[in-house]
């Protein structure tokens, strides 16, 4: 598939995937006259980079992380990472976790001063 396909199938600008090329995460074929090409598997690849470049990783992050990403196996040092990156995502939601029970608490209270009567003189 061309560029333009791939930007609309995986929900990405074609900038994006020029800068993923940049960075070395995403390598398309190309045609006798230059132009880019795709395979299937880069629609869920594009979408795999979302993913992690919305939880936090870097590219440089992801790149270490796509032998693991391709094969399923993983050295000792990507498996550190892995877990670095998984301790550092699970502080990420216990603390968004708290700030969600915050401000429900928050709603909650004003819920119940916006239905208490008012005081009467």
């Amino acid at each position: 598939m061309r560029i333009g396909e791939l930007a609309h199938r995986a929900g990405v600008s074609v900038r994006a995937l020029r800068y993923y090329e940049e960075q070395e995460l995403l390598i398309p074929e190309r045609t006798p006259s230059g132009q880019r090409v795709y395979t299937e598997d880069a629609v869920e690849r594009v979408r795999i980079f979302q993913l992690f470049y919305a939880a936090g990783l870097s590219s440089r992050t992801i790149a270490k992380l796509l032998p693991c990403i391709d094969t399923g196996h993983t050295t000792p040092t990507q498996r550190d990472e892995l877990l670095a990156e998984r301790g550092r995502l699970a502080g990420h939601i216990v603390t968004m976790t708290n700030a969600l029970h915050r401000l429900d608490n928050l709603v909650t209270a004003a819920d119940q001063r916006a239905e208490a009567p008012a005081a009467g003189p």
